[in-house]
């Protein structure tokens, strides 16, 4: 009787454990979220930046008509000046006075947030003569994401000198023409708009490439320019 009492009471006891279940074990810690590293700055709010670059030209029209195609003798005379009734100026493009331009400037910025800057930049040309400018800027960038890319596109206003254009005048009485080339002394009003591309190749230096569109208040003196070099950012 006894051993089917104590049967009974362990096999109660078995079923019990069975049914509970094996004990859930705790550690007392939480578990922590993992939260991502934030992106990288390849670029800032109020950064300076220096940029110097090389630089291509071309004129809007660079269709010139050639001065031997009409028989000119290139004299740089003083003849042309006499005949104002047939002077004239000869081909389209009145500044560059050249079909293109190889030369290069640099450019410095102060960036109040990362997206917008505000500097100034100047530039010479080997074009028929040495031209150059200088001109204030507004720029806005857009970084993208964490790349290191950033698009941007600026415009800009300023001065600049060294243009020139050619004159050609006919001598009726030989049936010869006269041309000269004509400096143009004076500075002049120039206008700027483009778009580019930079790439951070480090946090404090950059490569840069763009296209400007320059208007001067020369008739047919407007001009493109390829331009791409180094960007350092501070």
């Amino acid at each position: 009787m006894k051993t089917l009492a104590l049967t009974f009471v362990t096999f109660c006891a078995l079923m019990s454990l069975a049914y509970a279940g094996p004990e859930t074990l705790s550690s007392g810690k939480e578990m922590k979220q993992v939260v991502p590293a934030p992106c990288p700055e390849w670029y800032g709010s109020h950064e300076w930046t220096v940029s110097i670059w090389g630089a291509y030209a071309f004129p809007a029209d660079s269709d010139r008509n050639d001065i031997d195609a009409i028989g000119a003798n290139h004299e740089d005379t003083e003849g042309a000046d006499d005949m104002e009734d047939n002077i004239g100026r000869l081909g389209h493009d009145q500044f560059l006075n050249e079909d293109s331009a190889f030369g290069g400037g640099g450019d410095f910025k102060y960036f109040f947030s990362k997206y917008f800057g505000i500097g100034v930049e100047g530039y010479f040309l080997d074009a028929r003569n040495s031209v150059g400018a200088v001109l204030g800027t507004l720029t806005f960038r857009y970084p993208i994401g964490c790349s290191h890319w950033a698009p941007y596109i600026f415009g800009g206003a300023g001065a600049a000198w060294g243009g020139s254009h050619d004159l050609v005048a006919e001598d009726e009485e030989f049936d010869t023409f006269f041309a000269r080339k004509v400096n143009d002394s004076d500075a002049v009003f120039i206008g700027q708009i483009g778009g580019g591309l930079e790439y951070r190749v480090t946090r404090h230096v950059g490569i840069m490439a763009d296209f400007t569109w320059n208007f001067t208040d020369h008739t047919d003196g407007d001009f493109g320019m390829v331009r791409s070099g180094l960007t350092f950012g501070f």
